[in-house]
């Protein structure tokens, strides 16, 4: 895979922005991963990943239109680059890879 290494999170939230595709913001990225994976999530560690991976060029974030729901404040939406999509199934492919690399008897014990 090179320099390009995703840390466990970092994976982890660029996988929700894409399932999230055009409704990734920060209290729905938290609201989903806490719902597929049971893991709590701060807003605090998810707004510094968020803003890391965006600084890497794998996400892209826009505001979205202001609602009455939300006061008037604006979202932050965020998507995954093409880069960053690169970056994901680099990691993907490594993880397989590791995976098929487990001989059969390893796990028959």
């Amino acid at each position: 895979m090179g320099k390009h290494r995703l840390g466990e999170f970092e994976e982890i939230v660029m996988l929700t922005v894409a399932i999230l595709y055009g409704e990734a913001y920060g209290i729905a990225i938290i609201d989903e991963i806490e719902k597929r994976l049971n893991r709590k999530v701060s807003i605090g560690s998810l707004q510094t990943v968020l803003i890391r991976l965006e600084k890497k060029g794998y996400l892209v974030s826009e505001f979205g239109e202001a609602t009455s729901v939300r006061g008037g404040k604006r979202k932050r939406l965020f998507t995954v680059t093409q880069y960053g999509q690169r970056i994901l199934e680099e990691t993907k492919d490594q993880r397989l890879g590791l995976w098929n690399a487990i001989p059969n008897i390893a796990f028959n014990r």
